[in-house]
């Protein structure tokens, strides 16, 4: 089998770059989830910085919006928008589906942060 090119980047910065990838996360997180007081129900309207390739305003009652809004959110929103478009108690009864919806970093930083989704994100027994 012939030798595949080599990439110069090496595992180490690899590793580097998940650091700086997950620590982005981190950094945007509330000092808990009560902080997080936006609506649970009605029309958000989320401004371009954060919806920006696809739908800007989303219902909460319907659940396919609902989730769209808070996937969108919790992936690009940043940290001054966490409370302002997401509602802790929402985020914790959503949980169990949103996190098969978000990226494997998203999902690691919020259960590590908060014991609660964590617990929301295991089987029961």
């Amino acid at each position: 089998m012939a030798a595949s090119s080599q990439s110069s980047v090496s595992g180490s910065d690899l590793a580097e770059d998940l650091a700086l990838y997950r620590e982005k996360f981190r950094r945007r997180l509330p000092a808990n989830l009560e902080d997080l007081h936006g609506p649970a129900a009605g029309v958000v309207e989320l401004p371009v910085h954060v919806a920006w390739s696809g739908m800007t305003a989303y219902d909460l009652d319907k659940p396919r919006q609902r989730m769209g809004l808070y996937r969108t959110v919790l992936h690009e929103g940043l940290r001054e928008d966490l409370p302002r478009y997401l509602n802790g108690e929402l985020l914790v009864q959503l949980w169990p589906t949103l996190r098969s919806l978000v990226g494997r970093t998203v999902r690691t930083v919020w259960e590590d942060a908060f014991p609660a989704l964590a617990a929301r994100g295991r089987p029961a027994a």
